[in-house]
């Protein structure tokens, strides 16, 4: 099963049917995509089941259905445990951002860090899961597919935001700061902290 987030909302993609309450279902080999998206703005359904027969073609499959946006991103712990957040569209983010050609997605991840907060000597400790949600740029949705990574770092000088990408704070938070920062966050990134 996997989760794409249209805001906060998420379509599931399952092998399972189940009994329709607060969500609907459809096929996915004959979705309109378009029509999902804007069943989930416009109603107060809570999510929507994208059924497939078999479990291990379901992303493949869905991921057909929009162009992708491949993105690395970073939960970065300083030497005293506290996760690097940034602040951007009036709501707490980590620190993620498009990968570059001939980049691996652990160095997309690294730089974009870097870039976004000023912080450095990041190193990887571990992957986290990948993310995905629909937004839309142009007129155009789209799904970003983000890997994330968890990463470590003795960095203690200033933070910078990098306001070019409408970031306007970056700071370090210990466990109570981060779990009152998620209350004002996105699906995606509650699942990784």
């Amino acid at each position: 099963m996997y989760t794409i987030f249209v805001g906060d909302k998420p379509i599931i993609l399952t092998t399972k049917v189940e009994q329709e309450t607060d969500f609907k279902s459809f096929l996915l080999k004959s979705v309109n995509i378009g029509k999902v998206i804007k069943s989930l703005a416009n109603t107060d359904l809570k999510a929507i089941h994208l059924i497939g027969k078999n479990p291990d073609k379901l992303l493949k499959q869905f991921l057909k259905l929009l162009p992708n946006v491949i993105a690395g991103g970073g939960k970065a712990y300083n030497a005293k445990n506290e996760i690097l957040f940034i602040y951007r569209n009036d709501k707490w983010d980590l620190p993620k951002g498009k990968a570059e050609p001939k980049e691996s997605i652990e160095e997309t991840a690294i730089r974009e860090v870097e870039e976004e907060t000023g912080v450095a000597g990041l190193k990887i400790t571990k992957p986290l899961p990948t993310t995905y949600h629909i937004f839309k740029r142009n007129g155009k949705h789209k799904i970003k597919v983000t890997y994330w990574f968890e990463m470590k770092t003795n960095f203690e000088d200033k933070l910078t935001p990098q306001k070019s990408e409408g970031i306007t704070k970056v700071e370090w938070l210990d466990n109570n700061a981060s779990q009152k920062a998620l209350e004002n966050s996105y699906a995606n990134i509650r699942i990784l902290v």
